[in-house]
């Protein structure tokens, strides 16, 4: 029984959770981009290019068969070697559209993290660099007057 729990345990920790929704997301964004390669991208491209369609690129690498096939999907029913090489060159745009879009997702996640974490609430003392709050007037180190960073208003004049 204790496999079990310990199985459980794991399957529910937060990250393994993330992972599943991260992999599930990640399939779902697949499909759209596959979908923007092929059925939105890849066209316009082709007509311009002459009435290429990628999807049925290839080499055959029978010489034998060369003639009797005119698609992909009849080389591989007729089980004729090829190199499908127009299914390649769209699963490698396909790649290169999912990694800008997480490279700028995670850029602009770095730079919101980034914000968030560099925030300062402490400062360095000028008499005995000792690390102290940003709005403290005297150092707890030294016992130094410090004025406040940037406002020289706010502290009490001593006598």
């Amino acid at each position: 029984m204790g496999i079990i729990r310990e199985f459980k345990e794991f399957a529910l920790r937060g990250n393994v959770m993330d992972l599943a929704v991260g992999v599930i997301i990640g399939g779902a964004f697949g499909k759209i981009v596959s979908s923007l390669v092929n059925d939105v991208l890849m066209p316009p491209l082709g007509k311009i290019m002459g009435e290429v369609n990628f999807s049925d690129r290839f080499v055959i690498l029978d010489p034998s068969q060369i003639g009797k096939v005119s698609s992909v999907a009849q080389a591989r029913h007729a089980g004729v070697p090829i190199i499908a090489y127009g299914s390649f060159l769209t699963t490698v745009l396909d790649f290169f559209i999912v990694a800008i879009c997480v490279f700028v997702m995670l850029k602009i996640l770095n730079t919101l993290a980034r914000g968030r974490l560099h925030k300062t609430t402490t400062r360095e003392c000028p008499y005995c660099i000792s690390s102290i709050p940003v709005k403290a007037v005297r150092c707890a180190h030294c016992t130094a007057d410090l004025l406040p960073k940037g406002n020289s208003s706010a502290l009490p004049h001593a006598a």
